[in-house]
């Protein structure tokens, strides 16, 4: 639990705090969105990131730590069972905060926080081959990375082809020669 800041607090005093910053943690994880005030929203954020990164190892002691702030069974059975399994590639940035504007009766900033529980995209090393992600579909994408390869591996061989062909003292053998490593391509 992070520690209490100076200053004004959330509802009163660190204790609290500590009970409503839980409280908002379990409505998230029960929910996977709720919408608060924007402070409540920024508090909420580490407890929250904090709770599924123990989620995440899901040991015995992880389990008791959750539920020592939580406090509520059956939330941090969702938390451990639920929520963990789905943000295990994840490294971080459980939860996304959106703003969506003012309240009617008290004008203050809302927000709405919520798990992300997308699953991870990994970018692409290089600029041609991410512009030949986003055109292409992801099934044919995968089957052109084969296609890259393969050739790739043929290089040793049509280079040791050339090289014998360079080694021939007539030019009609080099002529054959060159004739017959299109056709060993096309049958590999």
């Amino acid at each position: 639990m992070p520690k209490p800041t100076k200053g004004p607090r959330l509802g009163g005093g660190p204790a609290h705090e500590r009970l409503l910053l839980a409280n908002l943690a379990a409505a998230l994880f029960t929910h996977k969105s709720i919408q608060t005030t924007e402070t409540k929203a920024k508090r909420v954020r580490p407890l929250a990131e904090r709770l599924i990164t123990f989620a995440k190892r899901g040991d015995l002691h992880a389990r008791r730590r959750v539920l020592s702030v939580i406090g509520d069974k059956e939330v941090v059975h969702v938390l451990f069972t639920e929520i963990a399994p789905l943000v295990a590639e994840r490294e971080g940035g459980y939860t996304r905060i959106t703003k969506i504007g003012n309240r009617k009766g008290d004008n203050a900033p809302m927000a709405v926080i919520e798990l992300v529980l997308e699953p991870v995209t990994k970018k692409a090393t290089s600029v041609k081959k991410s512009a030949k992600a986003e055109s292409a579909t992801p099934a044919p994408a995968a089957e052109e990375t084969p296609v890259e390869e393969a050739p790739a591996e043929e290089t040793p061989e049509a280079a040791a082809a050339d090289a014998a062909v360079e080694e021939t003292p007539d030019d009609a053998p080099a002529a054959d020669a060159a004739d017959e490593t299109p056709a060993e391509e096309k049958s590999e």
